[in-house]
């Protein structure tokens, strides 16, 4: 098999992960229940997670950097527990977002938030000019993606960061797709909360999630309970990370999301990012110009997300991911991938799209043979 939906979950992991998560159930206890070896083994662990996360991201420390169960947890964490004030206030987001992000929005929206939704070109890219053009004297935050999770046209971050900054808003990132493949720094590109998966780029174990916070930002947690310290309080620790970390942590999979921040530093983001942007490259040369395909996003430049996303003909997307997998088997991702204003945009509501997404560790054999897939299942079309 042929695995080409990196976009959705990392399947080609170090092999260091497996077997930090093997050590980590054999060995680890529960982190801050105690002072047994296994509990401050854990405790260790997951110390030690936090500061490389700290680290590559810039922020202010390893008490910065909060666990949840996944990106989903961290963006609604991020935004439900940012937004408290009395008064209608405005927050402005694009057309490029995944529901992890819209959904809480819109939850807010109905509650009597004002959002601004900027839309996209043909190409599904935003305009940096238009986002400022839409602050109002009561908007509060921007929030968006780094990535398209359908095209991979990549935001400029340190710009919004740069408007954000101008207007005193808060600045709120999915770094989903871009997390342990682009260079993003909380310092430099002016972010105040950044969420992100731990198993897609960081190539860590499904369950686990990042949100790093700049000190000064209070959030309302999403959930409340055991925290390991205060235990004869009414309420909460207001204390980072604890405030955002009621309940056990996944330990086991933070050790193997540990592990592979070590691999990703030992290797170098730099070595991974143009790895996997050959690759997409590689691909989209081959396809691109396969009578009755369609590709989608910005190829002007190959400064992307490692991703290639297409349509043949008028066939439903479900039908040619099938076809792929089922004749050629090679796993990509069909449908509307989470992001409805994004095919909306793309004319793709009804036909969805065939996502291709590159990993370090696909090989240029299995990129020429998907290449191939797609012009045999174009001429039989």
């Amino acid at each position: 098999m042929i695995y080409l939906d990196s976009a959705a979950t990392s399947y080609h992991k170090p092999d260091c992960v497996a077997e930090a998560v093997y050590h980590a159930i054999k060995h680890l206890g529960n982190s801050g229940r105690g002072f047994s070896r296994e509990s401050l083994e854990a405790s260790r662990v997951i110390f030690d997670t936090r500061c490389m996360l700290a680290e590559l991201f810039e922020t202010e420390g390893p008490r910065q950097v909060a666990f949840t169960s996944n990106a989903t947890e961290a963006l609604n964490t991020a935004i439900l527990g940012s937004f408290q004030a009395k008064g209608k206030i405005h927050v402005i987001t694009t057309a490029m977002e995944h529901n992890s992000v819209l959904r809480p929005l819109y939850l807010l929206e109905d509650g009597g938030m004002e959002l601004t939704i900027l839309r996209t070109d043909e190409k599904g890219c935003i305009s940096p000019e238009e986002m400022e053009g839409a602050v109002k004297a009561n908007t509060r935050a921007i929030v968006c993606t780094h990535a398209s999770n359908l095209t991979g046209n990549l935001n400029n971050i340190r710009e919004i960061g740069r408007i954000a900054k101008a207007h005193r808003l808060l600045f709120i990132l999915d770094a989903s797709q871009t997390a342990g493949v682009f260079p993003v720094s909380m310092e430099k590109d002016g972010i105040d909360i950044l969420c992100c998966s731990g198993h897609k780029g960081l190539m860590g174990p499904q369950g686990t999630g990042v949100i790093c916070v700049r000190p000064g930002i209070s959030l309302n947690p999403l959930k409340t309970g055991g925290s390991g310290v205060q235990t004869f309080s009414r309420t909460h620790p207001v204390q980072m990370p604890e405030a955002l970390e009621a309940g056990t942590l996944n330990g086991h999979g933070i050790a193997g999301l540990g592990a592979a921040l070590k691999w990703l530093k030992d290797t170098g983001i730099d070595k991974v990012r143009l790895r996997e942007q050959s690759l997409m490259i590689r691909f989209h040369k081959q396809v691109k110009d396969i009578p009755g395909v369609r590709i989608y996003g910005d190829f002007s430049d190959y400064e992307r997300a490692p991703v290639v996303t297409l349509n043949i003909k008028d066939y439903d997307s479900y039908e040619i991911g099938s076809v792929l997998m089922d004749e050629f088997e090679i796993s990509t991702r069909a449908g509307g991938h989470c992001a409805p204003l994004m095919h909306e945009a793309l004319g793709t509501r009804e036909q969805g799209a065939v996502r291709f997404s590159f990993s370090y560790f696909n090989t240029e054999e299995e990129i020429d043979r998907a290449a191939e897939a797609v012009r045999k299942t174009a001429q039989e079309a």
